[in-house]
């Protein structure tokens, strides 16, 4: 019967998508810059049907838009511009003939190149008059035109921000000037022949003057801004409005600071082009605010690896502007670069200055803010997932209370807001860091590394890979893993929270244009028609009604006198969030109530107390335009957390590519690998999981080249970087794990007498590190690809243990026979490493990987590499050259020195990890292998026993008795010719001579003479056979007490007990227990219905049965 569509649906809810893969990488989501809820879809096309009056102002914004995507498109290709003339060949004296033809080819790819120089020089004198052009007509004292909003306002500043950043990448790119001169110089040879040459040659003219003349492009809006003289008053009042942003945190996203401080003081050098626009200028903002916010941000982020300071924009645009030269106290603001550190040791503690530059290091430094940045993402983390886990309560509860859900929901939402000014203050401090660190070069990079003393740095080196203490590594790290954590933690749950959020925004602006502005109607602007009139347009252009709930104007008018609590009204929530255009519209309406049309008047927007408002509502319609700017970034909630988490910036290099003359730098001076070496190089428990948080770096570089600098070469080139860094994680990781279990391993097998005697037995002891959630990582995101980490460390592993294996045999081969004992510790150490992560992993059996380096896989294969060395150590070294000390029983080197050399390789060098995986554990098993190394005895025959098997030790015997019955048949005729010397009898001794005499009477008969050698080579001979009798006396003691040992560990299975006479007896319950277990194993599996083939367990049962009676007939017959 076919299920039902619904009941199918419905099943689909019960399958989990989810696996035991831990979160520990960040977004792995796309960032849509394209569409995004901050920008109106439709150019604010729908702000007319407000009737505002403000078509003027939404076309000026419309325009500005337009230039400032042009202008960052512009941005982009001057920074990633790379110098053609470096791979221009250069023709050999043989070739000078083909001079012309060179020219003509270097002239035609420069060409292109310029043509874009060209392109941005077009651009920026159109953008330089449209936005002057655009000030002036919102500038006449007049008023014909609505505005500027605060849309505009902002679009203005990003602008001109805009244009700051492409003049300062203009004065910074030196291979811009270099490619023009080239091109100037193959111009002039390839256009002899051409004709009319001549508006090229002023075109060129006109191309050389701008990227000649620093700030060209200031000195040109500054042109254009002051052809009419009406500027002035609104360059004041955005200068007001970015200390008020700045001051009061306006901005939500760090760039919008960082545009802010840019643009700055830009506007205050525009703004003073006299005495008297500055004496007006510091009338409406006290020129102390803006030495502070100087003061505050000494360094502002520009490019990825370029950076802007306040005080020496000042102080260079001053030798443009004469009339600013005159603002001393603006000049005089210190510069970063402009003392070192070591000067500032001069000046006492009590100094001022000191105190300043003590402060700015605390300020830009994450180090000095990790201890409270871990606190917040902590604090944070609880909070959301409490707020998350109530939304998921909430929507799992049919006809929840109404009050409780808008709490609910409220709560969501303050915590959503919090999460994004956390991600943008902690992405902006990452930001600011770097720009401090690439005004603050190291001075003396080769401090750090004494062997890379000799070494010449590049300018990069000094401003990263040398400019980073342990420490600020170890911040950095942490903070990005904060970043990451909270933005992929926030993501996951957007459409948990997305109905939330619309819902809050609208209960926002509902609450305040129904409740609070009806308020204001019926008290403070009962009497003010102009106000009035404001305020309904702003209820008229966004209060939703509820068609139940609607009232006209004459309703609220003629209610005004009725108590707050009856007029409360009744507010549905409905997940609908205002457009941009009613954003727009509302902070333009209350712009106006509270200047009265009248942006210029000082104090600020909010700051006056001349526009007759009450100081509560003044309060209110603060809070809620402030609230206003914030609602279009929560609402593009997906862009809005990929923009925030968005650390590409750290990789790119551009500036430092082009100063250092090189094609791309090493992995170790790329921050994001230095990142990740630095958690391999310090094996930090608490970063190890937040090892892969670095490559997120790379995955938004690579997003960053391709949507928004468009440069398919960068891309290549991070691809290419991420491939290598990958490779060297894989191979450091896999150490660091191997090492890590190594010492494990041989920390559990230390003996423990030996601990319980040391004195510092903690250095024994293996610091906890936390592989566990490394070694579930099946799915790791890079660059679009999926990468399965966990059977990389496998295969990694695998590797490792057959490398170690090898390395061991290696050493024991360059040894002697007594280093066997060394040899099984560090194989059952390896041994147990092999069991501590085969927990985690799914490696190779350890019985196969040791047979497959003993090459001893094969059926037939029965001398093992092991054995073969043993034997060649036995034959060449051990029965030639050392002796038996019977008492000890044990062989010890003869001290006449070695009968025959034996040559030896040198002992391959280690890596720490084949030993014991550090140092005081080498040592320790050193010192243990050390008292086995001078003698041969019953350990190493156990040792031999259990490292060489019962499949190899018959072959060592067998060799061995070969080896005797050679040794016997050589010295068997050695033993005659003896004999042929010796005389055939010996007569009655004299007496006359005593005793002594008699003795040398027999000496000298006996004496061999020419035979002594004969006679040595005999007693060696017969020392050898003697040696080897003894070595398989050795042999069968540590037999017998192995099978002993195994006996006894085995007849309990049998069925047989210890008797009173100490023999073994059959116990009287009949069959054995092994023969029981498979009889109670066969019943249990054969009753089970699903039981695949019951006959072959039966059988299996049989079979044991029958085992075991053979075993008690082999054991009443023994």
């Amino acid at each position: 019967m076919a299920i039902p569509v619904e009941e199918a649906i419905a099943a689909l809810s019960t399958f989990s998508l989810e696996d035991e893969q831990p979160d520990l990488q960040g977004l792995a989501v796309l960032i849509s810059t394209e569409r995004c809820a901050t920008n109106s879809p439709i150019e604010y096309g729908d702000v007319s049907a407000y009737r505002l009056s403000l078509a003027e102002d939404t076309k000026a914004i419309n325009q500005l838009n337009t230039l400032i995507q042009e202008g960052r498109e512009m941005a982009s290709l001057l920074y990633t511009y790379r110098s053609c003339v470096k791979a221009l060949p250069q023709l050999p004296d043989s070739m000078k003939h083909s001079q012309p033809d060179l020219y003509l080819e270097t002239y035609q790819v420069l060409d292109l190149e310029m043509s874009r120089l060209r392109e941005i020089q077009r651009w920026q004198a159109s953008a330089a008059s449209k936005l002057a052009a655009d000030m002036q007509r919102f500038s006449r004292p007049e008023r014909l035109i609505n505005g500027p909003t605060i849309t505009h306002f902002w679009s203005m500043i990003k602008l001109l921000d805009v244009l700051v950043q492409l003049d300062h990448l203009k004065n910074a790119k030196a291979s811009i000037p270099n490619d023009f001169s080239w091109y100037k110089r193959t111009f002039t040879q390839v256009s002899i022949q051409w004709q009319d040459t001549d508006s090229m040659r002023e075109e060129l003219d006109d191309l050389q003057i701008f990227l000649s003349t620093r700030w060209a492009i200031l000195l040109n809006l500054q042109a254009e801004m002051f052809r009419a003289n009406t500027v002035e008053d609104i360059l004041q009042v955005l200068i007001v409005f970015c200390v008020e942003s700045l001051e009061l945190d306006f901005a939500l996203l760090f760039q919008e600071r960082h545009a802010l401080l840019r643009v700055l003081p830009v506007l205050v050098v525009l703004a003073t082009s006299s005495e008297k626009d500055a004496e007006s200028l510091y009338r409406r903002i006290k020129i102390n605010r803006l030495i502070n916010i100087f003061k505050n941000d000494p360094v502002i982020p520009a490019f990825p690896d370029l950076h802007l300071s306040p005080a020496a924009i000042l102080k260079e645009l001053s030798m443009y502007f004469p009339s600013f030269s005159s603002q001393t106290r603006l000049l005089t603001l210190p510069a970063p670069h402009e003392i070192p550190p070591r000067e500032m040791q001069e000046y006492p503690s009590h100094c001022d200055f000191k105190l300043y530059f003590y402060l700015i290091i605390r300020q830009y430094l994450i180090v000095n803010h990790i201890g409270a940045i871990r606190a917040e993402h902590d604090d944070f983390s609880i909070r959301f997932a409490s707020s998350k886990n109530q939304m998921v309560i909430l929507k799992s509860t049919d006809g929840a209370d109404s009050d409780w859900s808008r709490e609910v929901k409220g709560n969501m939402y303050d915590i959503v807001v919090e999460g994004f000014q956390l991600l943008s203050r902690w992405t902006g401090r990452v930001w600011e860091q770097c720009a401090w660190k690439f005004s603050r070069p190291c001075k003396d990079p080769a401090s750090f590394d004494s062997y890379e003393s000799s070494t010449t740095f590049f300018d990069y080196e000094k401003v990263v890979r040398w400019n980073y203490t342990p420490d600020e590594r170890k911040a950095l790290l942490e903070l990005v893993s904060c970043i990451k954590s909270v933005g992929s933690m926030m993501q996951r749950c957007d459409t948990l929270v997305a109905d939330a959020l619309w819902e809050t925004i609208h209960v926002e602006v509902q609450d305040f244009v129904q409740d609070k502005l009806d308020s204001m109607l019926r008290t403070t602007f009962r009497k003010k028609k102009d106000l009035s009139r404001i305020l309904s347009d702003m209820r008229t252009l966004s209060a939703d009604w509820m068609a139940n709930t609607s009232k006209s104007e004459q309703e609220f008018h003629s209610l005004h006198q009725e108590n707050e609590e009856n007029k409360q009204n009744m507010i549905f929530p409905r997940p609908v969030a205002p457009t941009v255009a009613q954003v727009h519209c509302l902070q333009f309406l209350i712009c106006e109530l509270v200047s009265g049309g009248n942006l210029r008047k000082p104090g600020g927007l909010f700051g006056n107390s001349g526009s007759g408002i009450p100081i509560e509502d003044l309060k209110q319609l603060e809070t809620f335009f402030y609230k206003l700017s914030f609602f279009l970034h929560i609402l593009d909630y997906t862009a809005t957390i990929g923009t925030l988490t968005d650390l590409g910036f750290l990789w790119f290099r551009e500036f430092y590519l082009e100063s250092s003359r090189v094609i791309q730098f090493p992995i170790e001076c790329s921050l994001p690998w230095m990142l990740v070496d630095h958690v391999i190089e310090s094996q930090d428990a608490g970063l190890i999981e937040s090892i892969l948080m670095p490559f997120d770096i790379y995955n938004d570089s690579a997003q960053h080249a391709l949507t928004v600098l468009k440069q398919r070469f960068l891309y290549d080139e991070i691809e290419a970087e991420v491939d290598l860094c990958f490779d060297q994680l894989v191979f450091k990781l896999s150490e660091i794990i191997f090492s890590y279990y190594k010492r494990c391993a041989a920390s559990d097998l230390l003996d423990e007498s030996f601990l319980a005697a040391c004195d510092d037995a903690d250095k024994y002891s293996v610091r906890p590190l936390r592989f566990n959630e490394i070694f579930k990582l099946r799915r790791v995101k890079l660059l679009g690809r999926t990468i399965d980490l966990r059977t990389l460390i496998t295969q990694r592993m695998n590797k490792l243990f057959r490398e170690n294996i090898d390395f061991l045999f290696d050493r024991f081969e360059n040894q002697d026979l007594c280093a066997i004992v060394e040899l099984q510790l560090l194989l059952d150490m390896l041994k147990l490493t092999h069991q501590f992560l085969s927990k985690h992993l799914e490696i190779d059996s350890f019985s196969l990987i040791l047979n497959e380096m003993q090459e001893n896989l094969s059926l037939v294969s029965f001398s093992s590499r092991l054995a073969s060395q043993i034997w060649a150590e036995m034959q060449n070294d051990f029965l030639p050259n050392f002796l038996l000390c019977n008492t000890t029983q044990r062989f010890v080197r003869s001290l006449k020195g070695p009968r025959q050399a034996i040559q030896r390789m040198d002992t391959p060098v280690p890596k720490p990890y084949f030993y014991c995986g550090s140092q005081e554990l080498n040592l320790a098993y050193q010192s243990l292998a050390g008292l086995y190394s001078e003698f041969f005895g019953i350990p190493h025959m156990t040792a031999i026993v259990k490292l060489v098997g019962s499949r190899s030790l018959p072959w060592i015997i067998r060799a061995l008795l070969d080896h005797i019955a050679t040794k016997i048949t050589s010295v068997a005729p050695k033993i005659a010719g003896l004999q042929e010397v010796l005389p055939k009898s010996i007569g009655l001794l004299p007496f006359d001579g005593g005793i002594a005499g008699c003795q040398r009477i027999v000496h000298e008969q006996l004496t061999w003479g020419t035979k002594s050698e004969l006679k040595a080579e005999v007693l060696h001979g017969l020392k050898e056979v003697g040696s080897a009798i003894y070595w398989m006396g050795l042999l069968d003691l540590v037999l017998r007490e192995v099978d002993t040992t195994q006996f006894m560990q085995t007849v309990p299975w049998l069925g047989m007990i210890p008797g009173s006479d100490g023999q073994v007896k059959v116990a009287e319950c009949g069959n054995s227990p092994i023969v029981d277990l498979f009889k109670f194993a066969t019943t249990a599996i054969v009753h089970n219905p699903v039981c695949p083939n019951p006959s072959s367990f039966k059988t299996m049962s049989k079979q044991a049965e029958a085992a075991g009676k053979k075993w008690f007939t082999y054991k009443d017959s023994l």
